[in-house]
């Protein structure tokens, strides 16, 4: 039994505090303390994957527990949480571009090997290439014929549906031809003597691993549920989620911030619009202002003529009555101008 199912099986019975001294305060773990498996609180530890595989990491050397787990699931989302997210995802793709490695150099070192056994049967690359090359060919040239077949059948033309299909089975039959030329040059000589074709084999796209072609069904479902091959298909449906989920809240914050300075722009274009409808109530006050002012000073220069005018004309008459009163002085003036002559000339005649 490993010794942490021992360490939870004592804190079970015991407690956790059952290594303090008497009477000492026992202290509940924290998921921000250290020695807390960080990649076991974001999702899972990858050491538990892959224990007694080829790819076994060994023993975590952190502690796994589930209510510290809950205890951060349920703490709310920060900066450490994020940086326990983000080391999580560097050790998960870290594995996951290992076993790429592995996929690659296993896929090379198959190709090397069928193109080893093809010279040593006197098929040279090239010649190999070019077969595969008619082979794709003709593969599409049958799947083309397949689909207008199934349209000729569906417009009721059986007659060349029949023809189309024929057509394609012909194909077929020189493709298979081709394919056991392939696989008649990798034909080999066995220990005993007997002459037979190996077992084609293929690189499992998920963990590395070779398998056969065309294998029983036990043996392809026993692999497919192989802790090996699990461990790496959950690590990269995680790190493919997690990815997926920073894309849509990157997305999410994104838009918020668009919408925002959408906001704050509209709330600038209110606050100009706002300062010019004030500036323009303003000018226009000022207009009204001065229309006011202009008319008022139009009345009082009215009145001013006005009172000019009255005070000229009042002047005119003035003028008019002084000329008239002085005319008139004239006049008597000359009235007793007279008199006074007419008075001596009637002393003197007597």
């Amino acid at each position: 039994m490993a010794s942490k199912e021992i360490a939870a099986m004592l804190d079970a019975l015991m407690g956790r505090g059952r290594n303090l001294e008497p009477g000492a305060e026992f202290k509940a773990p924290s998921w921000e303390d250290d020695g807390v498996c960080r990649y076991f609180l974001v999702q899972f530890c990858p050491h538990d994957l892959f224990t007694n595989t080829k790819a076994d990491l060994g023993a975590c050397p952190d502690a796994h527990d589930p209510d510290i787990k809950e205890a951060y699931t349920q703490a709310k989302q920060s900066r450490k949480k994020e940086d326990f997210e983000e080391e999580f995802l560097r050790f998960s793709q870290r594995l996951l571009s290992d076993v790429a490695m592995k996929i690659k150099r296993s896929k090379e070192r198959l190709l090397l090997d069928q193109r080893e056994q093809l010279a040593a049967n006197g098929i040279s690359p090239a010649q190999q290439e070019e077969i595969e090359m008619k082979v794709e060919i003709l593969t599409e040239k049958i799947n083309g014929l397949v689909d207008k077949a199934e349209e000729a059948g569906n417009q009721g033309d059986v007659e060349e549906a029949q023809g189309i299909l024929k057509l394609s089975d012909q194909l077929k039959e020189e493709r298979e031809e081709l394919k056991q030329t392939i696989g008649a040059a990798q034909s080999q000589t066995t220990a005993e003597g007997h002459f037979g074709p190996p077992k084609a084999m293929e690189v499992c796209e998920t963990c590395g691993a070779f398998l056969i072609v065309g294998d029983a069904q036990a043996r392809i479902d026993d692999h497919l549920m192989g802790k090996l091959h699990v461990g790496y298909a959950r690590l990269r449906a995680s790190v493919d989620q997690m990815l997926e989920d920073r894309a849509k809240k990157r997305e999410e914050r994104e838009k918020a911030e668009k919408e925002e300075g959408k906001k704050r722009s509209d709330e600038r274009l209110s606050k100009d619009e706002r300062k010019r409808s004030r500036s323009r109530e303003r000018k226009r006050s000022r207009s009204r202002d001065k229309g006011r002012r202009d008319r008022s000073r139009g009345r009082r220069d009215r009145s001013k003529d006005s009172r000019g005018r009255r005070d000229r004309s009042r002047e005119k008459r003035d003028r008019s009555r002084d000329r008239d009163k002085r005319g008139e002085d004239r006049k008597e003036r000359r009235h007793r101008s007279r008199e006074k002559r007419s008075s001596r000339s009637r002393d003197r005649s007597r």
